[in-house]
């Protein structure tokens, strides 16, 4: 079985003097599970990929004091997708400061802004939660109009932060669902595209995953790339022969 031999906290908490992993807790209510948001840092401050989950915005200031920046230098927010765990703090950050920038993929932006219905984040799913986080989230499906989003991401596209990386659109987990590519550390950030379980590289989770069909698919489109490792939302870095690893994956659903 592969298995990674490092984790984020061997490597710093960095890859190279661009690329800062966090480590932030998703709280009581989902048995303290880590999550791995991803600063970028440039000379005119920060981008923040994925904002961690409702009501963490102190564990999230927190993550990025521990590796020596500041949240006041935060300039923008790419939103991988409209999951709660990614998107839980945006409207924290956006009240803490209002002229941060957010991009998503132009297809999952509409969820993000209220004019469709979450696909996950249903009223049931809201009423099982504990009090305090149903509160929340109800409070922040009704700020939802709210938000507006400085750029909708293509799949494809090329942005200067971090050194550089490339936006690749990888549906099925949800409609607008990306992964990013940094090809100067051959370094692939898979939001939930990819997991690490019992430190095995895997595919995305079925069961938060409404479109799995599309979701295998779009592994193909990592396979092309020259990858040597991953960093996944859930379960942190991978580096072990990624590229067989990814090849297997894809094949996998044949």
């Amino acid at each position: 079985m592969l298995r990674s031999q490092r984790n984020p906290k061997q490597l710093n908490m960095n890859i190279g003097t661009q690329i800062l992993i966090l480590e932030v807790s998703m709280g009581p209510f989902f048995g303290n599970s880590i999550i791995h948001p991803v600063l970028l840092k440039d000379e005119d401050g920060l981008t923040l990929i994925d904002s961690g989950m409702l009501g963490q915005l102190e564990p999230l200031r927190k993550a990025i004091s521990d590796v020596g920046e500041d949240i006041s230098r935060l300039k923008r927010i790419i939103i991988t997708h409209q999951d709660i765990d990614h998107i839980g703090n945006v409207q924290a950050l956006l009240d803490l400061l209002p002229n941060t920038a957010l991009l998503a993929h132009k297809d999952d932006i509409p969820y993000m802004t209220g004019e469709q219905p979450f696909i996950k984040l249903t009223p049931e799913r809201i009423n099982l939660m504990e009090p305090a986080l149903k509160q929340q989230a109800e409070d922040m499906i009704r700020r939802l109009p709210d938000l507006r989003f400085a750029h909708m991401l293509e799949d494809g596209e090329h942005l200067p932060y971090g050194g550089g990386i490339q936006i690749i659109h990888t549906p099925g987990h949800t409609p607008g669902h990306i992964s990013l590519y940094v090809p100067a550390h051959k370094l692939l950030l898979a939001a939930d595209e990819l997991r690490v379980v019992e430190g095995e590289l895997v595919g995305p989770a079925e069961s938060a995953t409404p479109d799995m069909p599309l979701a295998l698919k779009s592994l193909d489109k990592l396979t092309v790339l020259d990858v040597d490792k991953v960093l996944c939302y859930h379960g942190g870095y991978y580096d072990q022969n990624v590229q067989a690893r990814l090849q297997a994956l894809s094949q996998s659903r044949e």
